[in-house]
């Protein structure tokens, strides 16, 4: 079981953009919920690592015990790229990537490549180009070569935001389906109703804070803060 605690400030030419107090545990998949410029992306940049934050930090625990921040820690945190984060090669050099950086045998990282593309749907385009993907099939590439090297905790910005309906689905069925093998899901979403469809904590901010956290059923039927209650209304511009 493990724990994330983040007690973190971060500034963008000298404008906060995150002042944040809030915790996450294993077995739930949250939805960080808010309008766009509310500093939900930079905050799962400084959880993933990417960024570090001005003043605090980021604690992770397992079982009562703080994890040190070392690459094997990193190793079992995967924030999902987008497609820009694809490589030119095919899709499954893209999926085994991660398995190589990890070391992992070059047999074996065949067959859990091919295990993957097949979760994610893509086992008949392993051998296409990743670039030249639609961004349906690109967005699950990403998904998978996060599934492959088996993450403990994924983090996910939008993923769905440059989607058709169609596809967007898929994706949501893919995340549904990360529940069962992951210990914790974040996902970033400014998207009210993936929210509720995905989540089972919402964790809503706005203006860089943690505005309101609570059980979704019980944030979509009765928002504490008024900043919640515009949103869902649709009175904050996203």
């Amino acid at each position: 079981m493990i724990q994330i605690h983040a007690d973190v400030k971060h500034h963008y030419e000298g404008k906060s953009v995150v002042d944040v107090d809030a915790s996450y545990e294993s077995g739930k998949l949250y939805a960080i919920l808010g309008p766009n410029g509310s500093g939900k992306s930079t905050l799962l940049r400084i959880l993933s690592f990417i960024e570090e934050p001005d003043t605090g930090g980021v604690d992770f625990v397992e079982s009562g015990r703080p994890l040190i921040k070392d690459i094997q820690l990193k190793h079992r945190i995967v924030m999902v790229p987008d497609r820009r984060g694809l490589f030119n090669d095919t899709v499954l050099e893209n999926v085994q990537y991660g398995l190589k950086v990890r070391k992992i045998s070059k047999s074996e990282r065949s067959v859990i490549a091919e295990e993957t593309l097949e979760t994610v749907g893509l086992l008949d385009k392993q051998k296409v180009n990743a670039l030249v993907l639609s961004n349906g099939e690109a967005q699950r590439l990403c998904l998978a070569m996060a599934l492959a090297v088996s993450p403990e905790i994924i983090l996910l910005d939008e993923p769905t935001a440059s989607l058709d309906p169609y596809n967007a689905a898929m994706v949501e069925d893919i995340i549904k389906d990360m529940k069962s093998r992951v210990q914790l899901v974040l996902l970033v979403t400014h998207n009210m109703f993936q929210a509720e469809r995905l989540s089972d904590i919402v964790t809503f901010m706005y203006e860089g804070r943690v505005i309101e956290t609570s059980e979704t059923r019980k944030f979509f039927k009765s928002p504490e803060s008024i900043h919640a209650r515009e949103f869902l209304k649709g009175e904050t511009v996203y």
